[in-house]
Formats: C-alpha cells, structure tokens, sequence
C-alpha cells in the first residue's frame, strides 16, 4: 500500500526537518507549495489513522462521514486561525 511505500520517506524528510529545528533555528522557509504539500501529508497520515478507529470501533457510516468531515473541518480552522490561510484555497 502507499502508506508503506512512502513511510519511509516521510520519516526522513521528519529527520530531516528536526537535524535542522535543533541545529539551526531559523525559519524552514518552506514554498506555498510545500506548505500545501505539508498540510496535505498531514490530513492523509491523520485519515488513516482514523480509519483505524473507526474499523476498531465498529462504527457506522454516518458516523464516519461525520467524523471526517469534522475533522476537516477543525483542520480549516486551525491552519485558517494561526496562518490566516484557507486550506480550501490551497487547490
């Protein structure tokens, strides 16, 4: 599945950004792009995470929508909060 596939590669791009939080701290200066990319990474890892819940959990349908439609939605708000940034307008 892509989750493994690309596991690997996050977890070096996450070393990567620590070597360089704890060694430099400046600012990343990451691209609209990256940001975008990022913010994206973020939302994948974090539905499947959530799957997982839900299958444990027997939980139906409805209640599945429910919950990933909320979760995108705090998300919106987080981002849109603490970067005046509208995730909707990122595609």
């Amino acid at each position: 599945m892509i989750g493994k596939k690309l596991s690997p590669i996050l977890s070096e791009i996450g070393d990567t950004i620590l070597e360089f939080e704890v060694n430099s701290g400046a600012k990343p200066n990451f691209t609209d792009e990256g940001f975008r990319s990022g913010i994206k990474i973020f939302m994948s890892v974090l539905m499947d995470k959530m799957w997982e819940l839900q299958e444990n959990e027997n939980m139906d349908m409805k209640d599945r929508i429910n919950m990933s439609n909320k979760v995108g939605e705090d998300i919106r708000k987080l981002v849109k909060t603490y970067t005046n940034i509208d995730t909707h307008k990122l595609y």
